[in-house]
């Protein structure tokens, strides 16, 4: 059985706003093994950055973890202190971040941005540090990489400055990368390229990676496992086989019927209607249930608790109680 490498436990995150507080992320739990890639999906305002960033503990200003525990190989995160977070962030968790142009220094050559994270946690001496950092850069693939680490970011593609972003979270080999959408401002070719050299460098070096995207497409068939997520709750998880064949929750399969299939390209996309939830004010029932063609009375009432509806595969939703109930009483909806 594969060790635990980190395990999320009813992760509770506010935002306090002068409107009130945000409950951006609501009794999140999961667990990633180690050299495993767990995927976590949803819409804008799941709660899915969020939770990542709690992670990394790189939360705004008026965020704030008010629940849970964030275990790393069973030491609870959130009792750390400045030095041992800043110990935990790039030597133990890096972090991919969604657009690279904005995440890189303007003012700064890639050469000592991606020198001044080697040197900040490991041992190394400037000289060290820049061959790691041309080493690195030739790892994902970034061509004439002395020539790469005298220009700024400005001179570089949106593919290239992924691949510095990568190279950079990389350079000190944590245990567990995150990828916050690292695919989001690239084009599809570049994006397939990105993908398969996350996939490769993971192979590699053995480390976890937590996938967080919008696009189930993209983590098809990357992920060992898949949370989807929706008002800051996890709505269903299990295996990328389980999700996407056999989805039990209303929110999965309406994301589902949004993507096109290539098999049938005359086939209508079907987007989920409505907006997304206020998590100011986050109904008593199912998140999910005003946007739901199928919603019931007691989703209005009462939030579903998970349920197992295949193995390693739990889903929170009603309809999944009503169809065994239904089951046990012979009843069919033929």
């Amino acid at each position: 059985m594969s060790e635990k490498i980190l395990e999320v436990k009813n992760l509770h995150t506010s935002f306090f706003t002068d409107s009130g507080e945000v409950k951006a992320v609501n009794g999140v739990s999961f667990s990633l093994e180690a050299g495993k890639i767990l995927g976590i999906v949803g819409e804008s305002g799941s709660g899915k950055s969020v939770t990542a960033y709690s992670i990394m503990q790189i939360l705004a200003g008026t965020g704030k973890v008010v629940e849970g525990e964030i275990l790393y190989k069973g030491e609870n995160i959130l009792n750390y202190n400045k030095n041992q977070m800043r110990s935990f962030r790039g030597k133990v968790c890096s972090i991919i971040f969604q657009d690279p142009m904005t995440s890189l220094n303007p003012t700064f050559t890639i050469g000592s941005q991606l020198m001044e994270a080697i040197l900040l946690h490991t041992d190394r001496n400037k000289e060290q540090a820049r061959e790691r950092a041309a080493e690195m850069l030739t790892l994902v693939g970034v061509n004439e990489p002395e020539k790469r680490l005298k220009q700024y970011p400005h001179e570089l593609s949106g593919g290239m400055r992924q691949r510095v972003m990568i190279a950079m979270a990389l350079a000190c080999e944590p245990d567990i990368l995150i990828a916050d959408e690292p695919t989001t401002a690239l084009d599809v070719t570049i994006q397939a390229q990105i993908l398969e050299l996350m996939q490769d460098l993971q192979k590699k070096l053995g480390m976890a990676i937590i996938m967080v995207t919008h696009d189930l497409g993209v983590i098809a068939g990357m992920c060992d496992e898949v949370i989807v997520m929706y008002g800051g709750r996890v709505c269903e998880r299990g295996t990328a086989d389980a999700i996407f064949y056999h989805s039990a929750h209303e929110y999965t399969k309406g994301l589902l019927r949004s993507i096109p299939s290539a098999s049938n390209m005359k086939e209508k996309l079907v987007p989920i209607e409505g907006t997304p939830i206020n998590l100011l004010n986050m109904p008593k029932g199912c998140a999910f249930c005003s946007r739901c063609d199928n919603a019931m009375k007691i989703c209005l009432e009462q939030k579903p608790d998970e349920m197992w509806v295949g193995e390693d595969h739990l889903a929170s939703c009603w309809m999944n109680v009503k169809k065994e109930m239904q089951e046990k009483a012979g009843v069919t909806n033929e």
